[in-house]
């Protein structure tokens, strides 16, 4: 793992949106951090609605994504640049199968779904038609639960615990989410909601 991450105070600006603040700009942090049921320590969380819950309780993105990123936008971003708790290193976490269940530190995190680009993320990046490109690119990151509570920091492997037979992957889930399924990609996607947190389940249903 590359980099553990943290907003230590909310953003605020005509881009957060409803809430009028948001802590979606994280940054590396040093030495072990807490994560529990509730989320990372001391991590600002501010639309609860959409960011806060259970099955979202930390966020993980690749830092080859953020590479590509930082060639398209042509400008540096560092790790904590998507608001992403975990930025990985040599981890696909986009093709992660839904439920899989990963050891890092003395945590145990299970795969649960893919983010959803929205504006606040778009105002962050100052890029209006981030959205859109986000979702045409395809690789939304990884939400998780977490299993077990523990402790992780920078340069924590990550260790495979299982991995779900249906071999749905949060890229997959997320196509499906964003209306570009194919009818064989929703009886894919459809195999796996019992291993979906159940507002994501009943839109797949």
């Amino acid at each position: 793992m590359n980099s553990v991450n943290i907003a230590t105070a909310p953003s605020t600006g005509d881009w957060t949106g409803r809430i009028g603040a948001s802590g979606i700009d994280k940054r590396p942090v040093e030495g072990p951090v807490s994560v529990t049921a509730s989320g990372v320590a001391a991590d600002t969380v501010c639309d609860t609605d959409n960011h806060g819950r259970w099955f979202q309780a930390v966020y993980a993105h690749d830092v080859a994504d953020l590479r590509y990123w930082s060639g398209e936008t042509g400008r540096e971003l560092p790790p904590g640049s998507t608001g992403e708790n975990l930025t990985l290193l040599d981890c696909d976490c986009s093709n992660a199968v839904i439920g899989e269940r990963w050891r890092i530190g003395t945590a145990v995190l299970r795969v649960t779904g893919p983010r959803t680009p929205c504006r606040v993320f778009a105002g962050f990046w100052g890029s209006p038609g981030l959205i859109k490109r986000f979702a045409e690119h395809g690789r939304p990151g990884a939400y998780f639960a977490v299993e077990r509570p523990g402790e992780l920091a920078a340069g924590d492997s990550r260790e495979v615990l299982s991995r779900p037979e249906h071999g749905v992957t949060v890229a997959e889930l997320f196509a499906f989410r964003m209306g570009r399924a194919t009818p064989e990609l929703a009886a894919h996607v459809a195999a796996a909601e019992p291993d979906l947190p159940e507002p994501w389940a009943a839109k797949v249903r």
